[in-house]
């Protein structure tokens, strides 16, 4: 268990909480109808079972882990288990808390939450605390100009200079405020041993390069790409 973390136990339930969060979140939490009318439901990107909710104190973003692909016919929510520390809701609750040390622009985690439905299989959710006015990039990419691109690609390049693979880097993973980016869904994420080959920076690079393409078209990635690499490649260490 990591240092900066509270652990609850409950009939089969394992819910980690943030500090600041203490004493306040409760398994409930995790349950959009707990929440009423205060959970609307997320609509861009993603597979479904997300929710924008106003605690009252504070908005938080509550998203369930769901299969995508042909396994989803077989279960959608269920995950093989196999030790705690890889439940993906606890792995990325403790991915971004250590994201959040580094400085990084990512969601500050809020709690996690998981429980066995059998010997081998279990369900999961995660909580964070919701980016306000923040604006997915799939939605913008007609409006931003090329030094938007360039700073963008340096924010990316924070990352990988921190060693940080995100596994799904993609136009709706981005969030844009003004000139500031955001990189948000860190499931399957992890951080790179130093000695790492760098393929994994430029698989990253290429299935965001794929993400715009699918979202806006090929004319407007041949008109981007190269502000992108520039900000990319123009923050490298010396």
């Amino acid at each position: 268990m990591a240092e900066s973390e509270i652990c609850l136990r409950e009939e089969g339930s394992v819910l980690l909480v943030h500090p600041d969060y203490e004493g306040r979140v409760t398994f409930d939490w995790f349950r959009p109808e707990h929440w009423g009318a205060s959970a609307q439901p997320v609509s861009s990107g993603g597979r479904g079972g997300a929710w924008f909710i106003n605690t009252g104190c504070g908005y938080i973003v509550l998203r369930q882990y769901r299969r995508g692909g042909l396994v989803a016919r077989i279960s959608e929510q269920s995950y093989v288990f196999t030790r705690e520390q890889d439940v993906r809701s606890v792995a990325e609750f403790r991915l971004l808390d250590h994201l959040v040390t580094l400085g990084l622009p990512v969601p500050k985690p809020v709690a996690a939450w998981y429980r066995k439905v059998s010997g081998l299989s279990y369900k999961a959710a995660i909580i964070i605390e919701r980016l306000e006015d923040t604006t997915p990039l799939a939605e913008l990419i007609s409006v931003l100009d090329l030094a938007d691109w360039e700073n963008l690609g340096a924010t990316v390049r924070r990352f990988h200079d921190a060693g940080v693979n995100h596994a799904d880097l993609n136009c709706f993973n981005v969030l844009v405020r003004g000139s500031s980016y955001f990189l948000i869904d860190f499931d399957k994420g992890r951080i790179m041993p130093a000695k790492a080959a760098e393929k994994w920076k430029t698989g990253n690079l290429e299935r965001f390069a794929r993400s715009i393409r699918k979202v806006a078209g090929n004319s407007v990635l041949d008109r981007v790409w190269d502000s992108f690499m520039n900000g990319y490649n123009g923050s490298q260490s010396s």
